[in-house]
């Protein structure tokens, strides 16, 4: 059996319950090295064989599973964050179906997520965005034009761009070209809720040079949006003269 379970955004106790029961009775791990937290690994069990694909290729990864599957092994696929955003997992399950090779998923509390809590931010505030818009700029992976930064910044929605932080110079200017303004606010995260976890807020006509003279590189997420502003509606869930099923509006 292959388990694929998410890592969590970043601090090693950000796996879900599940998951660090799972990795811990795993014969095998294969771990996305380049973004999960080494202290996970603290989870598993003696004698458990450790792999680091970030070192493997797809076919090496799939023939390190068959390996395990016909030792009767069990393996768990650790992807950061949850493997549904940007975790190329499809190719892999199409492969394992393949193969006849039985798996499932564990979710995990993505980047996006710990990055709301690091901010203190709700991405969705009323009258300012009921939305949110998780996207990546083009660069070596090509983007649909239909989801170019520009067409998806009309909206003026909350937008949360991974894999994005060495593209900012061109990223700026579809922002501002697609509609946001340039006073909109920013926040960069870099290694969201990890113990080196930095953040710098900026606007938007200051993103490039917030990112370039920060040195950020990689591992940072970008949070567009007015949803870190001053300005929004009250809730009316929890407004005194709202009626909901479970209590009367004030008289």
């Amino acid at each position: 059996m292959v388990h694929f379970v998410g890592a969590g955004s970043g601090a090693a106790d950000l796996i879900t319950v599940r998951g660090a029961r799972i990795l811990g009775r795993a014969d095998v791990v294969i771990y996305a090295g380049s973004l999960v937290n080494p202290e996970l690994l603290s989870y598993t069990k003696p004698g458990c064989e450790i792999y680091n694909s970030a070192q493997m290729t797809l076919e090496q990864v799939i023939d390190t599973i068959k390996k395990a599957e016909a030792d009767g092994k069990t393996t768990v696929r650790l992807h950061t964050g949850d493997s549904s955003i940007y975790g190329a997992v499809r190719e892999q399950f199409d492969a394992l179906e393949k193969e006849g090779i039985e798996y499932d998923v564990c979710p995990g509390v993505s980047s996006f997520c710990g990055a709301a809590a690091s901010l203190k931010t709700e991405y969705t505030l009323p009258d300012v965005s009921q939305t949110v818009i998780i996207t990546r700029g083009a660069g070596r992976t090509p983007v649909p034009e239909k989801e170019s930064i520009r067409a998806l910044a009309s909206h003026q929605a909350t937008m949360i761009l991974f894999l994005s932080t060495s593209l900012t110079e061109k990223l700026q200017k579809e922002l501002m070209d697609g509609g946001y303004p340039p006073d909109t606010p920013v926040a960069v995260i870099y290694k969201a809720t990890w113990p080196d976890e930095k953040i710098f807020r900026c606007t938007v006509e200051t993103l490039h040079n917030t990112v370039t003279e920060n040195g950020l590189t990689k591992t940072s997420l970008i949070i567009v949006g007015n949803c870190m502003g001053n300005e929004y509606m009250r809730s009316l869930l929890y407004h005194p003269d709202f009626t909901t099923e479970f209590r009367e509006a004030k008289k």
